[in-house]
């Protein structure tokens, strides 16, 4: 029986956009349950490119200090993580954010896309950039690519944060079937996608709130870096082929932390524990009332959470 991989989690500006451009008319400025309240001080430095290997990657980099760089999920780019996560994290490192191969402004190149080659990628990037060794932030598929990362280059990785994350294989704990089939289903316009989509990442209560759809729509919605529909459907295929990582886990020598929403119905939050099971001294941090979009529901928690995490020693 073929193990269906979760299917494009982060849902793109465009659908965010053709959304709330219906749904959110008359929205409120804030955003509440504890979110945050502005990104309007938020300012993205420019793109910079690096060749890496038969790519080029775009990267942005926030701050000063040492490293952190953060791997997005899947059918996302570098601009899809929360800006007042970014900002808070910046305070205290090098922020750098990239795009994976074949999305946002890099390029696909002539090899297949799999997570151990975006692993491969990302680890050339650091050596075209001279970083010998840097904390790492995943999300998603980006906590794959973070544990391919930590197992085939360990030198690389220092302290690692997988949030929502999956070991991926036999040991995959899905969706329900019910979210399953709402992630699929690509019927209708793109509002109506977005309005089945966009609850899947939050939670009812916390989506329920104008306040919160509109900070969402501010949060992603100066994004313009493209993602093109063939590398969307490359990356679900590199997801749903790879083989995972329980079996090799042990050998994560990295002090490693698991960031998880107790409601996150995308990646429920049993794979969280799965892995911490198999990572020598692993740690876990489950935020309540927290989906997929966790970070976006409430930044200043999730980046508190790593900034201890990254700080502790």
């Amino acid at each position: 029986m073929t193990t269906l991989k979760r299917v494009a989690p982060v849902v793109s500006c465009m659908l965010l956009l053709a959304f709330v451009s219906v749904a959110c008319t008359g929205c409120g400025s804030g955003n509440g349950n504890n979110a945050t309240s502005s990104t309007s001080q938020f300012t993205k430095p420019p793109v910079r490119k690096v060749k890496v290997g038969d790519i080029n990657i775009a990267y942005r980099v926030y701050g000063s200090g040492y490293p952190l760089l953060m791997l997005a999920g899947s059918s996302s780019t570098q601009d899809d993580w929360d800006p007042n996560v970014v900002s808070a994290l910046a305070s205290k490192h090098r922020v750098i954010t990239l795009d994976y191969r074949g999305m946002g402004l890099s390029t696909s190149g002539t090899k297949a896309f799999t997570i151990p080659r975006f692993a491969a990628d990302t680890a050339g990037f650091m050596d075209s950039l001279g970083i010998k060794k840097a904390n790492v932030l995943g999300w998603s598929m980006g906590t794959n690519v973070g544990q391919e990362l930590a197992l085939g280059y360990p030198g690389k990785v220092d302290r690692l944060v997988l949030y929502a994350a999956d070991c991926g294989g036999a040991q995959y704990v899905q969706p329900s079937q019910e979210v399953t089939r709402k992630l699929s289903d690509t019927s209708g316009d793109l509002v109506g996608q977005a309005q089945r989509l966009l609850p899947l990442l939050f939670t009812p209560t916390w989506w329920s709130d104008l306040n919160n759809v509109a900070y969402v729509m501010k949060a992603l919605g100066s994004s313009t870096e493209p993602m093109p529909a063939e590398s969307v459907t490359k990356q679900d295929r590199a997801m749903i082929e790879w083989k995972g990582t329980y079996d090799r886990l042990p050998s994560i020598k990295s002090p490693t932390l698991l960031v998880t929403g107790d409601e996150d119905v995308i990646t429920p939050p049993q794979n969280s524990r799965i892995i911490i099971g198999r990572i020598p001294d692993a740690r876990l941090v489950v935020l309540h009332g927290g989906g997929h979009g966790v970070q976006y529901q409430y930044p200043a928690a999730f980046a508190e959470v790593v900034l201890d995490f990254l700080s502790s020693r």
